[in-house]
C-alpha cells in the first residue's frame, strides 16, 4: 500500500502510552491525588447509601512493610474503592501500633550491642524514636502502594515539612490522647471488679524477661526429652511411673495426678543384670506400651487398682526430700504416657488448678532470667542453671536434672521426641510456663449488659455477640468461639518499659489493690503529657498532682498506719512505682473506642465498625483483643462483619514472614513490577486461602495486566475522531455485533458487581481478565478492525462500533479502577482530557457502573442480539480450524485470503440465522467472501474454506471480483466509498 493510501485509513491514534513504566511513573500520579486532594473529594461526594467504616488494625512500627502487610492494606484499599463508587462514604484512618515487645526487642539489641545502659524513660524515649522512624516509612511505603487515607503527611515529605497537616487523622498508639483513652478504658474494668492480682502460670519468654499473651505465642516442631521416672511410695513396695518431656520441671513437682476412673496396674519386672526386683504403678490401658517403651522383659502384670483408690497415697520426690502425694484430675488421659501425671503448679494451667483445688503451694524456683533460684528447696548444684535451651538444642537444666535421676535410680527410659512446641514469637525460642505474679482479667465475672440489666458472665455474652457478627470466610466464627470458650483469664501485665503503665503502687514490696478513680486521674495527666508522666515524676510529685478526692480514695487503699498520713511527701517514703506494662493487645484492642468513638476529631466515624479485616492469626490476637475490651466496656461487638485473609507463602507453602531473616517488602516488589501489578496480584489470589508469591506468579500477573493495559488503549485509540453528542448511535439500531458485546459487557459488570459485593475479588480478577482477553481482545476488536480502520469516518457501522466502545471503555475501565487504580486513572484522564494529568477529572469520583436490569426493552433486545451472535461466533470456532489448516499447509496466510462456503439445510435454523445476517458474515469470520449453498435435507452444517479469487484490494486487504479507479489507486468498491466521502 502506498504511503498516500495508507493515510486514508483510520488508523488509530492515542497518546496512552503503550508502555506502563510503572515504578518510575506511579509516584507522579500520587502527587497529582494529593494536589487535587482526591481523598478530600472522594469524601466530599454525596453518599446515598450512608458511611462504611471500615477500621484499620494497626501495623507494629518496626520495620518496613511487609508484603504480608501490603497483602491486607491492599485489600482493605480495594474494598473501600469500590464502596466509595458504590454510593458510600468511606472514611478510612490508618493506625501505627507502637508500643510492645517487638520494638522494644530491637532497640534493646541495638543499645546492648554498643553497650549503653538506659534508665526506663531513656529506653523509652528510644523506642519512642525508633517507632517514630518507621512510621514515617511505612507511611511513604503505603502511600507508594496506593493506598487512600487522610495521611499526616503529603508523599515523599517529612513530617518536619510546613506543607505537613497540622491535625493527623491517623492514629498512634503512643499519642497522648490514644494512651489516655487505654487508661479509661482500662479503668472501666477496673470499675467492674474484673481485675485481680495473682500468681499463676503465664507463657514466659526467656530472652524477652516478659510474660506473653497467646497471640504471642508461635508453634514450632521441637525436639525434647522423653523420659519415664519413678517416684517411690514407701509404704505400697511400689513406684508410682510419671512421664515428661519437660525434666527441668522436676524441682517444682509436689504431686501426681491419676484419673479417679481409671485402673491401675503394677508391673512386676526382675532385672537380670543387676538381679534387682521392682513393682512399677501405671495405668492398666498404657502398661504395654510402658513395658515396651522401658523395656521391660519378662515382666508381669499384678494387682490392679481403680485411680480414686490411690488418692492421697504418698509418693515420695525422686530426688528430694519432700512428699509427693497422687491426687485425682480428671483431665489425665491416656494418649500418651503412663496415665500418672507429673504436676508441678507453678509450671501448667491444669497443674495450677489442680493446686489451688488440692491446697499445693504455687511453687515456681524459676526467675525471669531462666534460671533456678538457690531458695534451699532446690539442690545446690541445680541453682543457677538455665532453663532455656542454647542453639544447640542443650538445656543446662534438662542435662543435670537426668544426671541427678541416673544418679538415684529413678531414670526408667530417656527417648527423644519431635512435637509441636510454643515459642516466643519474638526471640523464636521455646517459651516456659511460669508461675509469677501479675495482673488478670477474670473474663468470667459478671456484667450487666445484656439488656434487662441482670447480671451476665462476659464470656457468654461475648459468644453470643460472636453468633451476631458476619464471618468470612464461614469458618471464622468457629475459629474464634473455639479461642474465647477455651481461653483462660487474660493476663494483662507485662515486665517491659516500653508500653502504657499500669497505675499501682508497692508497699513493702507488695503490689496494692488498683483503684479505677486514681487510674482515671492518671489517664487526665497522660492525655497531657503521655505515659512518660509516670516514668518522668517521682511518687511524690504524682500524688502532690492528683485530686484530694483521688488521694483519699487511693489512701484508703493502703494497709493500716500508712494511709493516716495525708502529706504526699511523707506518704512517698512509703511507696514505690509498680513497674508493670499493660499487655500490648490491650493498646490494639482498645482503637475501636479510641478512634471510632471519638466524636472531636473522627466524627465522620461511626461505632461499631462495619468491617475488620486482617490476618487469620488475628482469631487470638486483635478480633479477641477488641471484641473482650468492646464487651466489657459496652456489651457489643465492636465489628459487624470481620474478614480474615491467610499468610503469604512461597512455592513451597512456607509463610513468609518478617522475623524469619528472610523479609520480603512491599518495595522490593513495586519497585520491580510496579504498584498495580501487585495489586492486581492481590486481586487474582483467593486470600481466604493463603497466598501463594513467586516471580513466576508475578510475571503471569504482569501479563494479564499488560492485556488489560492493551485493552485500555485499544479502545481510546479508536475513539479518537468520536464526539458521543455527535456521533453516538441509539442502542436499537447499533449492529448486532456492538449489541452482543454491550450484551455482555452486562453480564461482566453483574458479576463483577457482585463479585466485589461478596468480597470475592478473585472472581471479579478472573471475570475481568476472561473479558478483556477473550471477549474483547480475541474476539470483538479483532473483527472491529476492518470496519473501524477501512470504512469511512462517518459510515454508520464504524459510528455504531464507536459507540459501543465509548460505552465499553467508561464501564471497564471503572470497574478496574479499584484493582489498578494508577493505570484506571491514566486511562481515563486521556479519554477525558486527552492528557495525563486532569485536574477536573478522575475515575475515582465516578460512579461504580450500574447492573442493567434484564427486564427493560433495551436489555431484552441486547440479550436477544447477543444470543444471535453467539450462534454466529459458534460456527465461526469451526470455520477457524478450517482457516487454520489452510495457514498450516500455506495454502493462505491471513483469513482475508480465504472464502467460507457453508452448505446448509435451507429449512434448518442455521439457515434461518445465516440468511439473516448474511451482510455481515465476512466481517465476522474475517475472510473476503462467505457463500451460502443449499444441502441436503436434514444434512448438518459443512464449512469448506478455499483461497479466495479475484484481486487483492489494497487499502482493505480484501479479495474482490474486480478494482475500480480512484485518485489515490485501485482500490475495491467498498473502499472508494469511503474515499469518495473524505472527499
Amino acid at each position: 500500500m502506498s504511503e498516500e493510501l495508507k493515510d486514508t485509513l483510520n488508523l488509530p491514534a492515542t497518546p496512552f502510552p503503550m508502555r506502563a513504566n510503572l515504578a518510575t511513573r506511579e509516584p507522579a500520579r500520587i502527587a497529582h491525588w494529593e494536589k487535587i486532594r482526591l481523598y478530600d473529594r472522594i469524601q466530599a461526594k454525596p453518599a446515598p447509601n450512608g458511611t462504611f467504616v471500615l477500621h484499620d488494625g494497626p501495623p507494629f512500627t518496626n520495620g518496613d512493610v511487609h508484603i504480608g502487610t501490603a497483602l491486607n492494606k491492599l485489600l482493605k484499599d480495594l474494598i473501600l474503592r469500590h464502596k466509595t463508587m458504590r454510593g458510600f462514604r468511606t472514611p478510612y484512618v490508618p493506625g501505627w501500633d507502637c508500643h510492645g515487645l517487638p520494638i522494644e526487642h530491637k532497640v534493646m539489641k541495638e543499645l546492648q550491642a554498643r553497650k549503653v545502659p538506659l534508665s526506663p524513660l531513656e529506653i523509652r524515649q528510644a523506642c519512642a524514636a525508633f517507632s517514630d522512624e518507621h512510621i514515617r516509612k511505612q507511611r511513604r511505603q503505603f502511600q507508594r502502594l496506593g493506598i487512600l487515607a487522610d495521611w499526616d503527611v503529603p508523599f515523599g515529605e517529612s513530617a518536619a515539612n510546613p506543607a505537613a497537616r497540622a491535625n493527623s487523622a491517623e492514629y498512634q498508639t503512643k499519642a497522648p490522647a490514644y494512651e489516655a483513652s487505654i487508661l479509661r478504658t482500662f479503668a472501666k474494668i477496673v470499675d467492674l471488679g474484673l481485675v485481680y492480682r495473682s500468681k499463676k502460670p503465664v507463657y514466659w519468654s526467656i530472652p524477652c524477661a516478659t510474660a506473653l499473651a497467646e497471640a504471642e505465642i508461635e508453634y514450632k516442631d521441637k525436639r525434647s526429652p522423653s523420659i519415664w521416672v519413678a517416684f517411690p511410695v514407701p509404704s505400697k513396695n511400689f513406684s508410682v511411673v510419671i512421664w515428661t518431656t519437660t525434666p527441668w520441671t522436676l524441682p517444682a513437682n509436689l504431686a501426681i495426678a491419676v484419673h479417679p476412673d481409671l485402673d491401675y496396674v503394677e508391673i512386676h519386672h526382675h532385672d537380670a543384670t543387676t538381679n534387682v526386683s521392682r513393682t512399677y504403678l501405671v495405668a492398666d490401658v498404657r502398661a504395654d506400651a510402658f513395658m515396651a517403651d522401658c523395656a521391660l522383659e519378662g515382666a508381669t502384670r499384678g494387682a490392679i487398682h481403680k485411680g480414686r483408690a490411690l488418692e492421697n497415697l504418698e509418693a515420695r520426690h525422686p530426688f528430694i526430700d519432700r512428699a509427693s502425694p497422687i491426687v485425682l484430675a480428671d483431665y489425665v488421659t491416656t494418649d500418651a504416657g503412663t496415665g500418672c501425671v507429673h504436676t508441678a503448679p507453678g509450671h501448667g494451667v491444669e497443674d495450677y488448678q489442680t493446686g489451688l483445688r488440692c491446697g499445693l503451694e504455687i511453687y515456681c524456683p524459676v526467675n525471669d532470667e531462666g534460671a533456678y533460684v538457690d531458695d534451699g528447696r532446690v539442690p545446690r548444684n541445680l541453682a543457677g542453671l538455665s532453663v532455656l535451651e542454647s542453639a544447640d538444642g542443650k538445656c543446662p537444666a534438662n542435662i543435670a536434672v537426668l544426671q541427678i535421676l541416673r544418679e538415684k535410680g529413678a531414670l526408667l527410659q530417656l527417648k527423644t521426641i519431635q512435637h509441636q512446641y510454643p515459642h516466643c514469637w519474638r526471640s523464636k525460642t521455646p517459651v516456659i510456663f511460669r508461675a509469677v505474679d501479675q495482673w488478670f482479667v477474670a473474663l468470667d465475672g459478671k456484667i450487666a449488659m445484656d439488656g434487662s440489666g441482670a447480671p451476665i458472665p462476659a464470656r457468654q455474652l461475648a459468644l453470643k455477640q460472636i453468633g451476631q457478627v458476619g464471618w468470612t470466610p464461614d469458618f471464622g466464627e468457629n475459629r474464634i468461639r473455639s479461642t474465647v470458650e477455651n481461653r483462660p483469664d487474660w493476663c494483662i501485665s507485662r515486665q517491659r518499659s516500653w508500653g502504657i503503665p499500669i497505675p499501682a503502687f508497692r508497699h513493702n514490696g507488695q503490689v496494692l489493690p488498683l483503684d479505677a478513680h486514681f487510674i482515671k486521674a492518671i489517664a487526665d495527666k497522660v492525655a497531657e503529657h503521655g505515659t512518660d508522666y509516670w516514668f518522668a515524676r517521682s511518687v511524690e510529685e504524682i500524688i502532690g498532682d492528683l485530686p484530694e478526692a483521688v488521694v483519699r480514695g487511693m489512701l484508703a487503699r493502703i494497709p493500716d498506719g500508712i494511709g493516716a498520713e495525708q502529706d504526699a511527701r511523707h506518704l512517698a517514703m512509703h511507696l514505690q512505682k509498680a513497674t508493670d506494662t499493660l499487655d500490648v493487645w490491650i493498646d490494639s484492642g482498645t482503637s475501636h473506642i479510641a478512634v471510632l468513638q471519638d466524636r472531636d476529631r473522627h466524627p465522620e466515624l461511626h461505632w461499631p465498625a462495619d468491617l475488620y479485616l486482617e490476618g487469620s492469626d488475628q482469631h487470638r490476637g486483635w478480633f479477641q483483643s477488641s471484641l473482650w475490651t468492646s464487651i466489657l466496656t459496652r456489651g457489643e461487638a465492636p465489628y459487624r462483619r470481620v474478614i480474615t485473609h491467610g499468610f503469604v507463602v512461597n512455592e513451597k507453602r512456607q509463610k513468609i514472614s518478617k522475623s524469619d531473616g528472610k523479609p520480603q517488602t512491599a518495595d522490593g516488589y513495586v519497585n520491580k513490577y510496579g504498584a498495580d501489578i501487585v495489586r492486581l496480584w492481590v486481586a487474582s489470589e483467593n486470600y481466604q486461602n493463603d497466598v501463594p508469591l513467586s516471580d513466576s506468579i508475578f510475571d503471569a500477573v504482569s501479563t494479564q495486566y499488560r492485556n488489560l493495559r492493551n485493552t485500555l488503549r485499544y479502545q481510546l485509540s479508536n475513539l479518537y475522531d468520536f464526539d458521543p453528542a455527535r456521533h453516538a448511535v441509539p442502542t436499537a439500531d447499533l449492529t448486532l455485533l456492538d449489541k452482543w458485546a454491550l450484551a455482555k459487557l452486562a453480564e461482566l459488570v453483574r458479576e463483577v458487581s457482585a463479585a466485589c459485593d461478596a468480597y470475592e475479588f478473585h472472581k471479579a480478577y478472573a471475570a475481568l481478565t476472561t473479558f478483556s482477553a477473550n471477549t474483547l481482545s480475541a474476539t470483538y476488536h479483532n473483527i472491529l478492525k476492518d470496519r473501524l480502520y477501512t470504512l469511512a469516518a462517518d459510515a454508520p457501522a464504524r459510528r455504531s462500533a464507536q459507540t459501543a466502545i465509548h460505552v465499553l471503555f467508561e464501564t471497564f475501565v471503572r470497574l478496574l479502577a479499584p484493582f489498578i487504580p494508577f493505570t484506571a486513572d491514566e486511562a481515563w484522564s486521556y479519554h477525558r482530557a486527552g492528557t495525563e494529568y486532569a485536574d477536573g477529572a478522575s475515575v475515582h469520583l465516578e460512579p461504580w457502573p450500574a447492573p442493567q436490569g434484564a427486564e427493560t426493552p433495551e436489555a431484552a433486545d441486547l440479550a436477544a442480539a447477543a444470543s444471535e451472535f453467539d450462534r454466529l461466533l459458534g460456527i465461526l470456532d469451526t470455520v477457524n480450524a478450517s482457516l487454520e489448516a489452510l495457514r498450516q499447509n500455506k495454502t493462505i496466510g491471513q483469513s482475508l485470503e480465504a472464502q467460507v462456503t457453508l452448505a446448509v439445510d435451507p429449512a434448518s435454523d442455521d439457515h434461518a440465522l445465516l440468511q439473516r445476517h448474511a451482510g455481515i458474515l465476512p466481517e465476522t469470520f474475517m475472510v473476503s467472501h462467505v457463500a451460502l449453498v443449499p444441502a441436503p435435507a436434514g444434512a448438518p452444517l459443512d464449512v469448506r474454506v478455499s483461497p479466495a479469487p479475484g484481486v487483492r484490494c489494497p487499502r482493505c486487504w480484501r479479495n474482490v471480483e474486480a478494482t475500480v479507479h480512484t485518485a489515490h489507486g485501485d482500490v475495491c468498491p467498498r473502499c472508494a466509498g469511503a474515499l469518495d466521502a473524505r472527499a
